[in-house]
């Protein structure tokens, strides 16, 4: 199979680099045993680009090679060493290039030099546990996982950036009058089909330089995809003029300058787009006698349609002074109006779906949790540590995903599911719960300030033995009181204060 040279359309699959991981450190030096938490965070991945470059051409690079990746974030460190960013891939393609996506949505049109499209964002690296250290959390156990880049499918499709586009029959001498008006040196030879890919040309008429460019292949049924003319009908979008080159000297019986010119238009009008063009005429091969004859039979006839039409001859000259200067003035014109073009940093964001931070339905695997943060906080949670599932947790508790729940009718061992719906992580719900792996208690609460412990329950009769203290009495005398034993006097009451002392201990033991 022949190795092509020239591909302007192609699928391209790119992927951004992932973003490095936070790193749960703790500082650790000599006579500092509390030195805290140092971990540093990801760094993050590397973005895909997309790049005019005026050096491309072709879009064949990615023909031979459409999968392609960025470098990914490097992981934190101790010492609040944060992860090196992964590095850009930059992928050049030529001006003209028209990006959309795998469905069709258009997504970016790439015109002049420089220009750029992020098509692909780097994830975002993980915070390390210096960064997540708060006044509530001062040495937090964990870190957070870096995010993955984008993934996109594309298509890349090149429209050839051409001020003059040269339409017509197959040899009918598009490729021969670029030779002659400019250095190009494309193949020329003496049957249909020769060019099978658009050839391109510099032109200088005066003080203006333009590119003249061919279309190859153009026959009847071109935009129902007979012959090759439907594959480069696109390159013709962006030129300023089109410029018919008419073979008047054909040796087929069933041809005419005329008809030609007719069923050209009639394929350029099914394409549709270009009826604002203005239109020349280019008579060719009018060194051979029979072309010149006929060409000045048809001179009169085009004419009266309002057409510029030139005599021609690629051969020895003839005529392409006069059709350079014409295409020149169309060009200024075109030019002149034309706003300049401004290199741009476009970059390729989903579009919102939802105002809301999440939503939540019933399906028959159980409750779905779909949104930006819910998705976002599960990618970057580290499932084998306790604390980090616990953080979580109380993130998703704080967004109103528990609260929405309830709502909703869930209850108790309901499968909860986050995150897309082909790689989903579920969850059995546990309304009230931490999931961390210090307290099990509710979260906002402290078990070890409510359990029934002798100290706790001493300190709290005392409290409540305060108000109805003596005049001259101090919370120690409240605490003596209470030692002796609060079974025989009551704190508060008008028992003898001389009574007998009970245990010293008492029942819960001495105040310290």
């Amino acid at each position: 199979m022949a190795v092509p040279t020239f591909v302007d359309r192609v699928r391209l699959f790119v992927s951004a680099g992932r973003g490095g991981n936070g790193v749960a450190s703790v500082h650790r030096e000599k006579f500092k045993p509390l030195g805290g938490p140092d971990g540093g965070n990801g760094g993050p991945g590397g973005s895909v680009v997309l790049r005019v470059d005026a050096g491309v051409t072709t879009l064949v690079g990615y023909h031979h090679s459409p999968r392609r990746t960025a470098d990914h974030g490097g992981h934190g460190a101790g010492a609040h060493r944060n992860g090196a960013h992964g590095g850009d891939l930059v992928l050049p393609v030529p001006d003209g290039t028209v990006v959309t996506r795998a469905d069709g949505t258009p997504i970016a049109d790439m015109v002049g030099p420089g220009a750029e499209l992020v098509v692909g964002g780097g994830g975002a690296g993980g915070l390390g546990n210096a960064a997540l250290a708060s006044t509530k959390r001062k040495a937090p156990g964990f870190a957070l996982l870096g995010e993955p880049g984008d993934e996109l499918e594309v298509v890349l499709e090149l429209k050839v950036v051409a001020d003059i586009g040269l339409v017509g029959f197959p040899s009918a001498g598009k490729s021969s009058l670029i030779a002659a008006m400019s250095r190009a040196r494309p193949k020329i030879a003496d049957y249909p089909f020769t060019t099978l890919v658009p050839n391109l040309g510099m032109v200088t008429a005066g003080d203006t330089t333009f590119t003249v460019a061919d279309v190859p292949g153009l026959i009847e049924g071109a935009s129902e995809g007979r012959g090759l003319g439907h594959d480069f009908l696109r390159h013709v979008e962006r030129c300023a003029a089109l410029v018919h080159v008419v073979d008047t000297a054909t040796f087929e019986p069933d041809r005419a300058p005329v008809e030609d010119l007719d069923i050209i238009e009639n394929e350029l009008a099914r394409y549709g787009g270009l009826e604002d063009r203005p239109r020349l005429v280019a008579l060719n091969k009018v060194d051979v006698p029979d072309g010149r004859e006929i060409a000045d039979m048809v001179l009169a006839d085009l004419t009266a349609r309002g057409l510029r039409v030139f005599p021609v001859s690629a051969a020895s000259g003839e005529g392409l002074r006069e059709l350079g200067f014409a295409m020149a003035e169309i060009v200024q014109a075109a030019r002149t109006e034309r706003e300049s073009v401004v290199a741009e940093r476009i970059v390729l964001r989903p579009q919102a779906v939802r105002e809301e931070d999440f939503s939540v339905r019933a399906t028959g695997a159980g409750w779905r949790v779909r949104g930006t943060k819910p998705e976002r906080w599960v990618r970057q949670t580290d499932f084998s540590n306790d604390e980090a599932v616990g953080f979580l947790a109380d993130r998703l508790d704080r967004l109103g995903v528990e609260r929405k729940l309830l709502a909703l009718g869930a209850v108790e061992g309901d499968a909860v599911l986050i995150g897309d719906p082909e790689d989903a992580v579920v969850f059995d719900f546990r309304p009230g719960m931490d999931a961390g792996g210090e307290i099990l208690s509710r979260r906002g609460e402290d078990v070890r300030l409510t359990e029934d412990r002798p100290a706790a329950r001493r300190r709290r009769a005392i409290d409540e033995a305060m108000p109805d203290r003596g005049e001259n009495e101090t919370r120690a005398d409240v605490a003596r009181r209470y030692d002796r034993g609060p079974t025989s006097y009551e704190i508060g009451s008008d028992a003898d204060p001389d009574a007998a002392p009970a245990d010293p201990a008492g029942p819960g033991g001495s105040e310290r």
